[in-house]
């Protein structure tokens, strides 16, 4: 596969990163404007508007993700005014990356970022619950192992039959319906259980 090559805005989306009290990560819609090359805010709250209704229609709550806020811009001389402004989450930057005017080259570098994002998430995921199966089958495969000893001892010779029996308690069936039934072939029981 091509490595995808991210240009800005990657870096300095990561610089404009804030957090607040409780340790959450938000951004704000301005400092984004700018970094996004909008030079007019009425356009780009057109743009967190289309943003907006995605995650509405998505089942988020756009108040978590686009929560208003207001910001002093300096006047001159002194003077200062409030505006109105966001704090957005990493999702409602997604979101407006995503309805963002594509001929624009950040917005471009910003879509390219979320997806390159999304899919390092989905695989750092999966590699978890792989983690997750692998840790308990040999947590299983080790209190087999102490069982099959006791079982030993106790004089158990046929331990065939006896790891049957054990299935049998467990699904009702034996091991070769089991296989059939969850279509195993010679691989392990084990091998595909879930958690």
């Amino acid at each position: 596969m091509t490595n995808i090559i991210i240009n800005s805005p990657h870096q300095d989306f990561e610089k404009i990163k804030l957090v607040d009290k409780h340790e959450i990560e938000y951004w704000e819609a301005r400092e984004l404007m700018e970094l996004l090359e909008y030079t007019q805010w009425r356009n780009f709250e057109l743009v967190i508007e289309k943003a907006k209704i995605a995650c509405r229609k998505s089942g988020q709550d756009t108040t978590g993700h686009f929560a208003d806020i207001s910001k002093k811009v300096d006047l001159g001389m002194g003077r200062t005014r409030s505006v109105p402004d966001y704090k957005l989450s990493r999702y409602a930057c997604y979101l407006i990356a995503q309805n963002g005017d594509p001929s624009k080259q950040p917005i471009a570098n910003a879509q390219t970022y979320f997806a390159i994002q999304s899919r390092r998430q989905e695989l750092s995921q999966t590699l978890q619950e792989d983690q997750k199966r692998i840790n308990y089958r040999n947590e299983i495969r080790e209190q087999n192992r102490q069982l099959f000893s006791t079982a030993k001892q106790a004089g158990v010779t046929e331990f065939g039959k006896f790891n049957d029996s054990g299935y049998m308690g467990l699904y009702g069936m034996h091991i070769p319906s089991i296989k059939e039934k969850k279509g195993i072939g010679s691989e392990s029981i084990l091998g595909r259980a879930g958690p």
